[in-house]
């Protein structure tokens, strides 16, 4: 069987298409565009140009998917219409004009999906999941294989360089205006504070950026999966406006992180607040996550 999941986030609106044999997903196909629907949030209200945007996109992945015939299909969106005032408003329009039958995943259910997709690719049973998206970030406390404690953070990459930043990479100050309100809404999660060390699995397309970008700066192999935690502030600062760079930092950075120039440092900045506050030594990335884990409850195991 084919089934594609389209995913609407805050920073890239995706496609991807599995093929589902004996409870097995198989990637065969993935699309994205880079969007930033969270740019097109003023006043906490989606602007109707997002909604075009959207719109725009997904007729395109439905003309796809009609010329292969491929009638399975399922669309969310998180944080970019989930936080927006007109969310059901938008949502409605949406699907109004695609035909796309498109839900609204809730940070409980985000961050449910990316647990059950990574622990069918972690090798250790207890730790955290994070996964930083365009508006939000998703954390989840897991111990002997099942989730004690889980949040959404209402704190992204995208929403904090179009808050704060002038140009693409950060100043020094810009980073500290970012590392405060970090810690003013980590503060709002008490339960994640006291613990003396904990092991980190990173999903999602910061951690894949970040762990990209580690592995090409300290001469990784590619399939390194691991970025220690003491590296990530020294690769902040490398990449802080104000810092010269050198044509090879430029290269690395077109080459690692091409959709990411502007969301990359401020994304490291969330992950670096979120390892120092549980005192993690690396973040592993693993790449898997919400619309896996969305295929493993609802198609494999529903």
């Amino acid at each position: 069987m084919l089934y594609a999941v389209i995913d609407i986030g805050s920073t890239t609106i995706r496609m991807a298409i599995y093929e589902i044999l004996d409870n097995k997903l198989n990637l065969i196909h993935k699309r994205k565009y880079t969007v930033g629907l969270a740019s097109y949030v003023k006043d906490n209200v989606m602007e109707q140009a997002g909604i075009d945007k959207a719109c725009e996109i997904l007729n395109s992945f439905k003309s796809f998917l009609t010329s292969f015939s491929i009638e399975n299909v399922s669309a969310f969106t998180t944080a970019a219409l989930r936080n927006a005032q007109n969310s059901k408003e938008a949502v409605a329009e949406i699907i109004a004009r695609t035909g796309i039958d498109l839900h609204i995943i809730s940070g409980d259910e985000e961050a449910t999906y990316d647990f059950i997709a990574a622990t069918h690719e972690l090798d250790y049973h207890d730790g955290f999941i994070i996964d930083i998206g365009g508006a939000s970030t998703e954390l989840i406390r897991f111990a002997n294989s099942k989730i004690i404690q889980k949040t959404s953070l209402p704190i992204g990459s995208l929403a904090l360089h179009t808050k704060y930043a002038t140009d693409f990479l950060p100043s020094e100050e810009e980073i500290a205006q970012m590392i405060k309100e970090v810690h003013a809404i980590i503060d709002t999660a008490p339960e994640f504070k006291d613990i003396s060390h904990a092991e980190i699995c990173g999903i999602g397309g910061t951690c894949k950026g970040a762990r990209a970008l580690y592995n090409e700066m300290y001469a990784q192999d590619d399939i390194n999966e691991t970025i220690p935690a003491d590296k990530i502030p020294e690769m902040i600062s490398h990449f802080t406006r104000g810092h010269k760079l050198t044509d090879k930092d430029i290269t690395t950075l077109l080459k690692t992180v091409p959709d990411r120039l502007h969301t990359i440092i401020p994304g490291m900045v969330i992950a670096n607040e979120i390892a120092k506050l549980i005192h993690a030594t690396a973040i592993t990335y693993k790449d898997a996550g919400m619309r896996e884990g969305f295929l493993y409850t609802h198609v494999i195991e529903g």
